[in-house]
């Protein structure tokens, strides 16, 4: 694991005290007192672009929206479980008052030690127990590739789109299941193949499952990785690419269809003027484009001005709920109905969902 020190600007801060077992802050010290102390732990190495990159910037938000000092402290690389453990007792015990974890590899880690530490607030991404002092928050994905898959559609020649995913958790399934989705509301025939490399951050995984559906036919490749590195070979081989977390045109310049963006800011900014305040409670969050933390990024000049018109009406229906992704009928692979005409999956449905729809080529295991 690697630990970086981020700037500490001076000022004043936040005193945490255990009352019970639930969470309660001190009144704010006079200036010159300790600062804010704030510890992030990511999943895999920090990053220029992707996951770790977009939750560094989260967590970096508060020094420029607080008016009091704060202390950032990131260590990266944090996957196993007991490597967490030790990460996040590490972060409380040396007086940090607002605790971060990043992956749902982090959910039992944050939920073993928070309870230990009742005067630090814990958030966890991804996490799925609240506690006392333990929130979970994060992003309706699915939302953001229901809209790319739509432009993929429209823009793809073979009608055959592919999809390279991390883990076959729901944080991944679900989105990959709503690009197809959204495919499929413009052309119904069209396939995805999706294949999962077993690893947040493994560029040659990355690279080789690309090639692989570049070879099947795929014109329009969407990953949820933590690399630009699909995105890149897709660019090479002069396949279009959908990006995920950043902005990767960087990589793509002439193939990015668009870019699924994570602002994490709102967040972390709210949670650190929360515990400054004394007022921080643990709470679930799941929030998307009507919220700001999931945006579409521009989309290609290629794309035409008419389809990008249909993407905006569209957009804003999500945010409306007047259009939902998970809308039947929906079947999965081998032809069961999963989601009745005129019912949606509600939200314990979507984060638990672990079945790939009809079309989907590919397997979650194996």
């Amino acid at each position: 694991m690697k630990r970086r020190e981020l700037l500490c600007l001076g000022g004043a801060g936040a005193l945490l005290a255990a009352t019970g077992t639930g969470w309660r802050a001190r009144a704010a010290t006079p200036l010159g007192a300790s600062p804010l102390k704030v510890g992030l732990a990511l999943v895999s190495p920090a990053a220029e672009v992707g996951w770790t990159k977009q939750h560094t910037l989260g967590v970096n938000a508060i020094k420029q929206a607080l008016q009091t000092p704060v202390e950032i402290n990131i260590i990266d690389n944090v996957f196993q479980p007991q490597d967490a453990e030790r990460v996040f007792r590490g972060f409380a015990a040396s007086g940090h008052q607002l605790v971060y974890g990043t992956s749902f590899s982090h959910g039992v880690a944050t939920a073993r030690v928070a309870p230990q530490f009742p005067a630090t607030a814990f958030d966890s991404c991804a996490g799925s127990k609240v506690l006392a002092n333990l929130g979970a928050f994060e992003a309706r994905y699915h939302e953001g590739t229901f809209l790319a898959g739509i432009a993929a559609a429209k823009t793809s020649k073979s009608n055959k789109l592919g999809f390279v995913g991390g883990f076959p958790i729901p944080d991944i399934v679900g989105p990959a299941n709503a690009f197809l989705l959204g495919a499929q509301t413009v052309k119904p025939n069209i396939t995805c193949t999706v294949i999962f490399m077993n690893s947040w951050s493994d560029p040659g995984k990355e690279k080789e499952a690309t090639l692989a559906l570049v070879a099947q036919g795929c014109d329009v490749i969407a990953a949820m990785t933590d690399s630009p590195v699909a995105a890149q070979t897709a660019e090479q081989n002069g396949v279009w690419s959908v990006g995920y977390a950043s902005d990767l045109s960087k990589f793509a310049p002439t193939r990015l269809l668009t870019s699924l963006l994570l602002d994490w800011s709102g967040i972390y900014v709210q949670d650190a003027r929360d515990v400054v305040a004394g007022v921080w409670k643990a709470q679930s969050r799941w929030y998307g484009l009507k919220e700001g933390v999931v945006k579409m990024l521009p989309y290609a000049a290629a794309v035409p001005a008419d389809v990008k018109a249909v993407l905006a009406k569209s957009e804003e229906a999500i945010k409306t709920a007047s259009l939902q992704p998970y809308a039947g009928e929906i079947r999965d692979q081998s032809g069961a109905v999963r989601v009745r005409a005129g019912s949606a999956l509600d939200e314990s449905e979507v984060r638990s969902i672990n079945w790939l729809v009809a079309g989907m080529q590919g397997r979650l295991k194996g």
